[in-house]
């Protein structure tokens, strides 16, 4: 008969355990670990309407008109110059490292890090608008005369932004360089 109850006792006592170790979890009700909102100047959140893509569809869910982020709207804008495109830039890794601040600046080739940027990362957080004109055919931010930017990292929160001026070439006397 003891080994009865001992056999008994050990079943139950696994299936406690099997049930506590595989039980759904509770959804916490906040984290100190969760990302905070996104920390934006005013003046970066865009009130009019968002322009759709055309023919596009993307995985990155749609941001209502009244959130998206206005925080690239002056680059490569028309009246503005390849310095004040460069500070745009900045803006946009300080609001990056805001957002994600135990990731660093997003990593990679231009193309890669402008995929970050217009949302492919952990919180599908776009900082671009995926129809920007700064955006080229090849997924790479480029500069106002049409040649990407080189982005390398100083630090895992320093990025130096390059372009190659109006001559399209590296290494010359009109390349625009910001290093914060």
């Amino acid at each position: 008969m003891n080994r009865r109850v001992l056999f008994v006792v050990s079943v139950v006592l696994l299936l406690v355990l099997g049930w506590w170790r595989f039980r759904p979890e509770k959804e916490p009700v906040s984290s100190p670990m969760a990302p905070s909102p996104i920390a934006l100047p005013p003046a970066a959140v865009h009130s009019g309407p968002m322009p759709a893509p055309a023919g596009e569809t993307s995985p990155v869910p749609s941001v209502p008109a009244e959130d998206r982020i206005a925080l690239a709207d002056p680059l490569d804008a028309p009246d503005g110059n390849i310095q004040s495109d460069l500070h745009v830039l900045n803006e946009i890794f300080q609001a990056w490292q805001t957002n994600f601040p135990h990731d660093g600046n997003p990593v990679g080739e231009n193309n890669e890090i402008t995929a970050a940027l217009l949302g492919n990362n952990r919180l599908q957080l776009a900082l671009i608008p995926r129809n920007h004109r700064a955006i080229n055919a090849q997924g790479e931010l480029c500069d106002r005369w049409g040649t990407p930017f080189r982005f390398h990292q100083l630090s895992g929160t320093q990025m130096e932004i390059i372009s190659a001026g109006p001559d399209r070439k590296f290494g010359t006397t009109d390349d625009a360089k910001l290093s914060p």
